[in-house]
């Protein structure tokens, strides 16, 4: 490690430690493709360290009440809104994304804390009176235990806050597994945490690989793994983690889809076009890939997009331009080759990224919007997730077609579609077979009261994140059957019935 990088450490009982492992992991600064720090990569002891710490945890938080849980939620909350934007430089420095970008992710992960905060009328169980003759039933929720929580690179706050704030409001202890890719968000994360007052052990952060994420997924005191990443990983996790039978709500990869019908407000599909496309460089799960221009409106369509993304400022994320790099120069080349094999497949070129000049350093990882028209779904550039600044047109002659492109995608995560109709946009959202869906709003990220996920390929298990999903998913359910000063009525050997 150089004296000009730092050591980004393990949070584990409260406290920084490098751990045992002498593994590290180089940490860039997109923008500029210089190493910024180094991380600590766990090895097996590291992991227990960790699991071992949460478990300790878990009883004492789980005891404690419902108001003293609150009153850290809450105490969290405030510290985190007076001091996002010095979390969301740290999202800018390692992830690349725009500053106003990064604060928006922020602003949008506090929304489930402050759902957390009222995790009291959550909880509440039911009761009925007299089910039988002097026999009440009453209903309860408890915590599962330790839970892992594993986040990809592409929101280090906000992916996470989907899930370990209501997982700690339930009573839970919690294990994050960051990317390793810009990890620094996790620990100063943490390091609120302790500030609020939660208890050392109940919120841990281990850094790490391949090694973490599998020691995490065999390790007997997990009880839940809740996992963002691609579709191949994300079944991976669920298969994995399903051998021990810990509970598995693994969100995958996306291709998702926005139709424009002929009667839609063009200039307005084309607006969201550009913003859900190339927004935080196309790194985003629910990001518009596709554009399915039905009818003979593509010619038009095609023509507002490009002349949008024609005025979009690339650059150094700080500097507040419309988008920053990309996250690694490795993922700025797979991107890159997704570009020549479309232009090689015979897709039209309308603007080519791998040409933009960027108001940044040169060695950052650049790759402009680029538009591709013509595409067909045969093609790499539709059939598989770039997950980058990539957007591409393809031309379909009537809605029935339109909806069957979308629902022969093995992806379901989001869709959108714009027109003027209520017709077709209520028959769409019926039909269309997908797990969250835009009517002329082009990233339907659903608010934190309501559950986040997707169908087919996008989702492994049952549950969604956050919302009465979140809350379902990190509790167990008991129904309790009892009866008081009761005489004494003799033995009864049929099945016992109401009366």
């Amino acid at each position: 490690m150089s004296a000009t990088t730092s050591l980004i450490e393990h949070w584990i009982d409260g406290a920084l430690t490098s751990g045992n492992s002498t593994r590290r992991g180089a940490v860039h600064n997109p923008a500029t493709g210089r190493t910024t720090a180094q991380v600590c990569l766990a090895d097996q002891s590291d992991v227990e360290a960790a699991v071992a710490s949460a478990r300790s945890a878990f009883p004492a938080w789980a005891a404690t009440s419902l108001s003293a849980r609150t009153r850290v939620l809450f105490a969290f909350r405030e510290l985190l809104n007076s001091r996002k934007h010095e979390l969301a430089e740290i999202i800018t420095r390692e992830h690349g994304k725009v500053l106003s970008d990064a604060l928006a992710e922020v602003s949008r992960g506090q929304e489930v804390v402050e759902v957390a905060c009222g995790i009291p009328h959550l909880l509440k169980g039911a009761h009925s009176s007299t089910v039988s003759t002097g026999i009440d039933v009453h209903s309860l929720r408890q915590p599962v235990g330790v839970v892992a929580v594993i986040s990809p690179f592409n929101f280090p706050a906000m992916v996470p806050m989907w899930f370990f704030p209501i997982a700690i409001a339930a009573g839970n202890s919690v294990v994050l597994k960051p990317s390793e890719k810009d990890p620094s968000a996790a620990v100063w994360i943490a390091q609120l945490w302790k500030e609020a007052g939660l208890p050392d052990g109940v919120f841990t952060v281990l850094h790490g690989d391949k090694v973490a994420v599998d020691g995490l997924l065999d390790h007997p005191d997990i009880s839940a793994v809740s996992f963002v990443g691609s579709t191949p990983i994300a079944r991976y996790v669920y298969e994995r983690a399903g051998l021990t039978g810990k509970r598995v709500q693994a969100l995958g990869g996306a291709k998702n889809h926005m139709v424009v019908m002929p009667d839609a407000d063009l200039d307005l599909a084309a607006d969201a076009a550009v913003s859900a496309g190339y927004g935080s460089a196309g790194e985003r799960c629910m990001a518009v890939s596709v554009i399915v221009a039905v009818g003979d409106i593509a010619d038009d369509l095609v023509a507002r997009i490009a002349k949008r993304t024609a005025t979009l400022r690339i650059g150094d994320g700080s500097r507040e331009p419309d988008m920053g790099p990309l996250v690694t120069e490795q993922h700025r080349d797979k991107v890159a080759s997704f570009v020549a094999n479309g232009e090689t497949a015979g897709a039209t070129v309308v603007i080519d990224g791998r040409t933009v000049t960027p108001d940044g350093d040169a060695d950052g990882y650049w790759l402009g919007p680029t538009l591709f028209d013509n595409v067909e779904p045969g093609m790499d550039i539709y059939t598989e997730e770039i997950f980058g600044p990539v957007l591409s047109v393809v031309r379909v002659a009537s809605y029935a077609e339109a909806l069957q492109l979308v629902n022969s995608n093995p992806y379901g995560n989001g869709t959108a579609i714009f027109t003027t109709d209520g017709g077709t946009a209520r028959g769409f959202e019926t039909d269309v077979q997908v797990g969250m869906i835009g009517i002329n709003v082009p990233v339907p990220v659903p608010v934190a009261y309501y559950s986040f996920g997707g169908w087919k390929d996008s989702l492994f298990g049952d549950s969604h994140a956050h919302g009465t999903d979140g809350v379902q998913f990190y509790t167990r359910g008991k129904v309790v059957t009892s009866r008081w000063n009761a005489p004494a009525g003799g033995l009864e050997l049929s099945f016992p019935s109401n009366r």
